[in-house]
């Protein structure tokens, strides 16, 4: 069950004894005695050594017969990243998984999107995460739901719908299976805890975590009337199975808080993880800096910045529009662009956010490849060159010769993207970081990157100099990129 039973059970033993925050969410642990498993930072004291064993996921725990602690909730620890120390399929599955791929439980469905058979994703499964796909998306379910009833003072059907029970049924029944309890009766022992009402839950993050940073990021690249950042809040609009709204992020101190208006419970699982992506909350600050740290010009950034993160992205469609307008162009320019494009061909947007009058958030939804297959950009300050490329890439998209599904591989994806007149390499790699949330993306022929290592005894290092000495940053390139745009004027599209 762990990737070498050995040392990483003398890490473990260390940690949960220590109460280790770095570790939460990294490992579970199963307490024979009791027949719960918990978190390492649990409460509780700690049962002898003999009695506990330790589990890679929470799904492999409940898998193993443990059923979660009600005193330091698993549910709430943070995620770790999907692509650490699995395979590729594996990344690619959870990431399919968290947006709903197994909901109605066929795993076929789902080995086929990754290019395997089920007795294969099983086997994989198994081995890196030491549960099987359907034990991943049963506990991811039920985590989502015991959030709900804790944070929210949504009904309970809205619940079961919203973490893909599909009926309350089968809810109430994993409840009492896993809990002994109902819905309804852990709601009433949590109820000192105030849920908020609505839509609004709490996301955890490994810290450190520097919002700052990413709030200015997304600041300087906000679609006028598709994004806003204002007093430390992100909101942008979204469209979701047809239902258009809004989602509103803003950090607390201890977790990013989202609420979100104008759309339906039903939709609420595939939001989050999407927020997660965007404001790259699964991320393991330590492993970063642990790699990067040994280069000394991206010790001393990390020294600066703790925690980075990398930007993600709502719209893979989006932000490749995006990234064409920004090539050789600044970032403002490009953003100006951007809004006039959605101001033409976007749709209005019709939805009320709590205390902000009708023009401070977003008003309009960022235009659907359809509506750009034949787009007049020229009259925008767009040129020719450019305004063919995004008309291209709409084509691409709607004919279905370019994906943003994760279940892809990046190669695959930038290949196909490349293949697209007037797209190279480096809005590939950009696109790949932020849409694909690929770790490792990094467009190693950047202006600003280049310019991070101008020195004035030496001319401006090459892109062949800057890939090579990037190998030494795998598999946390998109990382390095993050901080060495932060430390000049050129912040990267």
């Amino acid at each position: 069950m762990l990737r070498n039973p050995d040392t990483d059970s003398k890490i473990f033993e260390q940690a949960r004894l220590s109460r280790d925050a770095r570790f939460d969410g990294r490992f579970f642990i199963g307490v024979k005695t009791t027949g719960i498993y918990c978190r390492p930072v649990c409460p509780a004291n700690s049962p002898k050594s003999e009695n506990i064993t330790f589990y890679p996921t929470a799904a492999a725990a409940a898998e193993a017969g443990f059923r979660p602690c009600l005193r330091c909730r698993p549910e709430c620890a943070p995620g770790t990243p999907a692509w650490a120390g699995t395979s590729t399929t594996v990344q690619r599955g959870l990431r399919l998984i968290a947006d709903g791929a197994l909901d109605d439980g066929d795993i076929e469905r789902l080995a086929e999107r990754l290019g395997v058979t089920s007795r294969h994703l099983r086997r994989l499964f198994t081995r890196h995460l030491g549960a099987s796909p359907l034990a991943v998306a049963h506990t991811q379910r039920l985590h989502f739901a015991k959030r709900l009833i804790d944070q929210t003072t949504l009904p309970m059907t809205d619940i079961a719908i919203a973490s893909g029970f599909g009926s309350t049924r089968r809810f109430n029944d994993a409840f009492r299976k896993t809990y002994g309890r109902t819905p309804r009766e852990l709601r009433q022992r949590r109820a000192v805890s105030k849920p908020s009402a609505g839509l609004t839950v709490q996301l955890p993050y490994r810290a450190p975590f520097d919002l700052r940073a990413l709030l200015n990021f997304f600041a300087a690249r906000a679609i006028p009337g598709v994004e806003s950042v204002m007093d430390g809040r992100y909101l942008r609009s979204i469209t979701v199975d047809g239902e258009q709204g809004v989602i509103d992020l803003r950090d607390d101190g201890a977790q990013v808080l989202l609420s979100v208006h104008g759309i339906g419970t039903k939709s609420l699982l595939p939001i989050i993880q999407r927020v997660r992506g965007i404001f790259d909350l699964d991320a393991s600050p330590d492993d970063v800096a642990r790699v990067l740290s040994r280069d000394p010009r991206l010790a001393a950034l990390l020294n600066r910045q703790p925690g980075i993160r990398v930007p993600g992205a709502w719209d893979g469609f989006e932000l490749t529009v995006r990234a064409i307008l920004g090539q050789q162009v600044s970032v403002a320019a490009a953003t100006t662009f951007a809004g006039r494009l959605a101001k033409r061909y976007g749709q209005k947007l019709d939805v009320e956010i709590p205390g902000l009058d009708g023009d401070e958030g977003p008003t309009l939804v960022f235009p659907r490849p359809e509506s750009l297959l034949r787009a007049r950009l020229g009259d925008l300050g767009i040129i020719r060159s450019r305004a063919a490329t995004i008309r291209l890439v709409a084509k691409a998209v709607v004919e279905g010769d370019v994906s943003f599904d994760p279940s892809q591989s990046v190669d695959e994806f930038c290949r196909s993207l490349i293949a697209i007149k007037g797209i190279g390499e480096w809005t590939a790699s950009y696109v790949a970081m932020r849409a694909l949330k690929d770790p490792d993306a990094f467009p190693h022929a950047d202006l600003g990157l280049l310019r991070a290592f101008d020195e004035d005894d030496r001319v401006r290092m090459k892109p062949a100099e800057l890939k090579e000495r990037a190998e030494a940053w795998r598999p946390w390139r998109a990382y390095a990129a993050l901080l060495l745009w932060s430390s000049g004027e050129n912040s990267g599209g």
